[in-house]
């Protein structure tokens, strides 16, 4: 009988162990996924980015041939408005491409085209390379993006004349700093503190409600925090990181 026992507290245990061992591998598993999907995301941000700089560099011999010609034909006034204009389409691109981080910059640049493709004016400003960032890239590549994602959607449903969203990257000594803001409808006090909840949404289609609840998962695990600030003029997420070595 007592060897029964030992045998039944033996298989009790190794139950429970291999039970243990399999919930590790499934979480694992998702988290490999996970990153996998977020690693081709950034991959294919990289590669629209470099499709977008191989074009822009074809283009710019056409533009210097076009300022030429009007030079020549001392077309002054015409010659300046067509430099405002390249000027401004290149800004855009550079302004993408400042942080030492590949797949954040294409990320931008990615984003930069989807947004004003919906009439979204998308504005940035790096004042940071990002060099020391403690956060694996493509970690914070989803932070930034479901924050861009949020705040396209809370335009998509604002009926506001001009729509802008402005991303601002910059630093202190300890942290970097990220923050997302755009001119859309305020947030209501009532609901600040479910946003970040799984499955949270305003909206009642399927799919929405998981954008900021993977932000606040990440920064848990990350050490970051976030900061939400939202009144009549504009709402903005900003999170922040401590730097590595």
């Amino acid at each position: 009988m007592g060897d029964i026992n030992v045998y039944l507290i033996f298989c009790v245990a190794l139950v429970v162990i291999l039970t243990g061992c399999i919930v590790v591998l499934i979480r694992s598993y998702m988290k490999l996924l996970a990153g996998n999907d977020a690693l081709r995301e950034s991959i294919d941000n990289l590669c629209k980015l470099n499709d977008k700089l191989r074009m822009d560099r074809h283009d710019y011999l056409n533009h210097l041939q076009i300022v030429y010609g009007l030079m020549e034909l001392e077309e002054y006034d015409e010659m300046n408005s067509y430099l405002r204009k390249i000027y401004k389409e290149l800004l855009k691109t550079g302004k993408a491409v400042k942080t030492s981080k590949p797949a954040i910059n294409a990320l931008l640049a990615a984003k930069a085209a989807e947004t004003e493709a919906k009439g979204i004016e998308f504005l940035i400003e790096v004042k940071s390379d990002l060099k020391k960032l403690s956060i694996e890239d493509w970690e914070l590549c989803k932070v930034l993006s479901n924050l861009i994602d949020n705040a396209v959607k809370a335009l998509e449903d604002f009926d506001g004349d001009e729509k802008k969203i402005r991303v601002n990257i910059t630093e202190t000594p300890e942290r970097y700093i990220f923050s997302v803001e755009d001119n859309g409808p305020k947030i209501p006090e009532s609901i600040r503190e479910s946003i970040f909840k799984k499955g949270f949404s305003t909206r009642k289609e399927e799919g929405h409600g998981m954008g900021l609840a993977i932000v606040s998962e990440i920064l848990h695990k990350s050490g970051g925090d976030i900061e939400l600030l939202s009144d009549d003029e504009e709402t903005v997420f900003t999170v922040s990181f401590g730097k590595g070595e």
